[in-house]
């Protein structure tokens, strides 16, 4: 059991200003595994302040200086590497290996490669008679999602940091646990008091205050779009930058030229990526598209792989109880809908009997109309969509509000890079290329707008000056 009584503002564990407190449960058996205070618009008031303070010396701060601080940083949270796996395996349910490799090992990966970026990246260039300079925008409010809990502040706060920004972190209510742990290696790795703050508590009310408040320059929001079209006019009103990383409704799309291993390699991989993290994944490619007269070769692949995502093994539960009945619901509302069930579905027998858990299940029959394939599920559910030639393929492709991500497969990489161009999304894996955390990382259209990762990253949180010489 995992209790906080405080929250980490300028450099110090201090109580909050209130006493409401959340429990955080465990998905996988439905107990409570810990409790957390819930910060108010007070504490808020207290970590901007924090921040605002500590900005001035941080963003002056020689570049090598903060990319060592960075490194310290990966130091100590290498050290408590598995007291990271143990909270995002309570607060997430996350299967073991799934918790070592993505959830705690790929944000410590993007640390490292940050202080890296930050210290080989030029800050400053000669335009005609202008040095033009880039500057760190200010105070950043980053506000993470519960799915990849630790990933998701490492994009945000690493860049910031790195930049000369200062940051006031608010968690998802679900998932503190990590943020916690990374709080307490921010503190032994010495950055300067009022450079991290922790200020944990419910969207409403942290989230809220943040995005609207004058002492903040930058929110930095990862989540659902909803939330995020609201945090973007709550920041509008004192004009300030906003990054946003929202849903998506990814497409693995078949090229009528894939056959044989590669039509295996293809279904194979589409599954996984779908039911990676139990389809809490914002990247999931969430629609298999491929040729009509392929589909029952597709489906026979279906059932052959499916049997690899395993709940309460290989795959984990839902979040809560609430996500798992918010993905229920669309499965029902598939089947309503007229798509036909290849896999899993309701009533699904062999389930573990604690925890969030739902069958990973596949549809056929399915078109554009359906809202299993135009909205974000966010659990283990793929739909496959039949097209008739590639330009059918696309407009399928292009059917939703979202533009994430996506991926292509074909027989011919200059056909499958040629299809990748014509897609509106922001990035597309060819052929199963592997995920790059050095690449611009954001989406198209209702996906959101800004980049995380790299260079591209590292510029978002910069503000830029031209000096007339």
């Amino acid at each position: 059991m995992t209790h906080r009584d405080t929250i980490y503002i300028g450099g110090e564990w201090v109580a909050p200003t209130g006493h409401a407190r959340r429990d955080v449960e465990d998905p996988a058996t439905g107990a409570v595994v810990g409790s957390v205070p819930e910060a108010g618009a007070g504490d808020v008031d207290r970590a901007v302040a924090a921040a605002r303070a500590a900005f001035p010396g941080w963003a002056a701060t020689p570049v090598a200086e903060r990319a060592q601080a960075l490194r310290r940083l990966h130091e100590e949270l290498t050290r408590r590497t598995d007291a990271l796996v143990a909270a995002v395996r309570a607060e997430m349910g996350a299967p073991e290996k799934l918790a070592q490799r993505v959830q705690v090992g790929l944000p410590l990966q993007v640390l490292a490669q940050t202080a890296d970026v930050a210290e080989s990246f030029g800050f400053e260039e000669h335009i005609g008679n202008s040095l033009v300079v880039r500057e760190p925008v200010g105070v950043v409010a980053a506000i993470t999602p519960w799915n990849y809990p630790l990933h998701q502040a490492m994009a945000k706060v690493a860049p910031a940091l790195a930049a000369g920004c200062t940051v006031v972190l608010k968690p998802a209510e679900l998932t503190p646990l990590s943020a916690y742990v990374l709080a307490n290696a921010v503190a032994d790795a010495g950055l300067p008091a009022g450079v991290f703050n922790l200020v944990p508590g419910e969207g409403r009310v942290v989230g809220e205050a943040l995005a609207a408040h004058p002492g903040v320059d930058m929110v930095s929001f990862t989540g659902s779009t909803a939330v995020g079209r609201h945090i973007g006019a709550v920041a509008a009103a004192t004009v300030k930058r906003v990054a946003l990383e929202l849903g998506g409704k990814s497409a693995s799309v078949v090229l009528d030229d894939v056959d044989g291993d590669l039509l295996s390699t293809a279904v194979k991989v589409t599954l996984a990526n779908c039911f990676l993290n139990t389809g809490q994944t914002c990247t999931a490619w969430t629609r298999l598209v491929v040729p009509r007269g392929r589909m029952a070769d597709v489906e026979a692949l279906v059932a052959e792989f499916i049997g690899r995502h395993r709940p309460g093994d290989t795959l984990g539960p839902l979040v809560s109880a609430a996500q798992r009945d918010r993905v229920l619901g669309y499965i029902d509302t598939g089947l309503a809908e007229g798509a036909r069930l290849v896999a899993g579905g309701p009533g699904v027998e062999g389930l573990p009997e604690q925890g969030y858990h739902v069958a990973p299940t596949v549809f056929g029959d399915v078109t554009t109309e359906m809202r299993i394939a135009r909205e974000e599920i966010f659990g283990p559910v793929l739909s496959i969509l039949g097209y008739d030639d590639d330009a059918d393929a696309l407009r399928i492709e292009a059917s939703t509000d979202y533009g994430l991500a996506g991926a292509v497969w074909s027989a011919s990489n200059d056909r499958a890079v040629a299809f990748a161009r014509g897609m509106r999304t922001g990035q597309v894996d060819i052929n199963g290329g592997r995920f790059n955390s050095l690449a611009p990382f954001g989406g198209y259209k209702q996906s959101g707008n800004g980049r995380e990762f790299g260079v591209h990253g590292l510029v978002e949180f910069l503000d830029v000056k031209s000096l007339q010489m």
